[in-house]
């Protein structure tokens, strides 16, 4: 009976889990963060460095550290790989010119040491605009089906509305649960 309680408090416990969101300049990553946290839209400025910040889902702690996404700024990104549990990429969803760069930094994280066990959330943002790509779309010029190292979700969203983002909250929690 004991091991059975330790166990249940491993999963739905104290214990934080760390989430990276990253993303190209101007994907929306913190518009997200702040509405994962707040249920609403706030006013932000591009992110120097990072923000962090604790959500909690159903008991599930989460550690969501949003790391700019600038140029300069994605050299560092590998300096947050560490114990990083799930990695949400965060794609503009009306800038079809930079889905290659953002497939490129996707590949490149992927093979890092330090996340060779996260999950990755693709959240296809700013789906609230006409003709933006779809998640669909967005997944397959990022050869999502090629990704079979680790586990993976795509989920269309809006971070203005929050249209969506229940979904990657429970997609997440439920990838902590099963690990």
């Amino acid at each position: 009976m004991g091991f059975f309680l330790t166990k249940m408090m491993t999963v739905f416990g104290n214990r934080e889990h760390k989430v990276l969101i990253v993303g190209l300049d101007n994907a929306g990553k913190t518009t997200i963060l702040y509405q994962f946290l707040t249920k609403e839209a706030v006013h932000t400025a591009p992110t120097v460095g990072s923000n962090v910040e604790q959500i909690t889902v159903r008991n599930t702690h989460f550690l969501v550290w949003d790391i700019g996404g600038q140029t300069s700024l994605r050299s560092t990104w590998y300096s947050y790989y560490s114990n990083a549990e799930i990695v949400i990429l965060v794609v503009d969803s009306t800038d079809p010119g930079r889905l290659r760069l953002t497939k490129e930094e996707l590949h490149r994280m992927l093979a890092h040491e330090d996340l060779q066990s996260a999950a990755i959330l693709v959240l296809a943002n700013k789906q609230d605009v006409k003709g933006s790509m779809t998640a669909a779309e967005i997944s397959r010029r990022l050869t999502l089906d090629g990704i079979t190292t680790h586990n993976w979700h795509v989920q269309a969203c809006c971070g203005l509305t929050g249209e969506g983002l229940n979904a990657c909250l429970d997609w997440m929690q439920s990838q902590v649960v099963a690990s």
